[in-house]
């Protein structure tokens, strides 16, 4: 099952310029199973993507990717974020008493946004978004590098905020995920891989 696990859409992330709707029929179209909704620093479009995805048949699970002070952690199952900027250990300490998972997002991207080897001083993360489809290909190596020698889960995502970059790089799950539940299951147990999606004949290539 391939999932692109990283999306922005507009309403809730400002710099986003495609809508809830427009994700999910590219996604569609292209073949992709399900897609996760990472809007920043929010989470309140869940009402309007469940709604969406009974309509549609098809998985659109939420989560949020937040800007701590080390950089941007993805985080799954986490209801109430925080309203400030707050120390990275702190945002996954709290996820992971909430049952969810953190994940940290291009963590080597130069725009300060990136979390780098600060990763090697955290606890608690569940994965590393090592292929990341906005980010540049030898910073997206080098967190696969990083990934690998912490034994940490390697995950793959478009960050989409343009329709041209939608399902760019996606997420293999074993498994059938519709679920918040199930992508937190399959992501703890290690069962995931980063697949670089070819768009025009549906082909994938797992990284490994």
């Amino acid at each position: 099952m391939l999932i692109d696990i990283h999306m922005h859409e507009s309403r809730y992330s400002s710099d986003s310029y495609v809508s809830l709707e427009e994700i999910v029929a590219k996604a569609k179209s292209i073949g992709l199973d399900g897609i996760c909704i990472t809007d920043h620093e929010s989470n309140q479009i869940k009402a309007e993507a469940t709604k969406l995805s009974v309509q549609e048949d098809f998985p659109i699970i939420v989560g949020a990717e937040v800007l701590t002070q080390a950089g941007d952690i993805l985080v799954f199952g986490l209801n109430d974020l925080p309203k400030e900027k707050i120390p990275a250990q702190d945002l996954i300490d709290s996820v992971n008493r909430a049952g969810g998972v953190a994940i940290a997002a291009h963590p080597f991207r130069d725009n300060g946004r990136g979390i780098g080897e600060e990763i090697r001083k955290l606890t608690g993360l569940a994965g590393i978004e090592t292929f990341n489809g906005s980010t540049k290909p030898d910073h997206n190596f080098q967190a696969y590098s990083l990934a690998l020698e912490l034994e940490l889960p390697c995950l793959g995502g478009s960050d989409t905020h343009v329709i041209e970059r939608v399902g760019k790089f996606v997420t293999s799950f074993p498994d059938w995920v519709s679920t918040t539940k199930d992508l937190i299951k399959a992501v703890k147990n290690g069962k995931v891989k980063p697949v670089k999606y070819n768009h025009k004949d549906r082909s994938n290539r797992e990284i490994s």
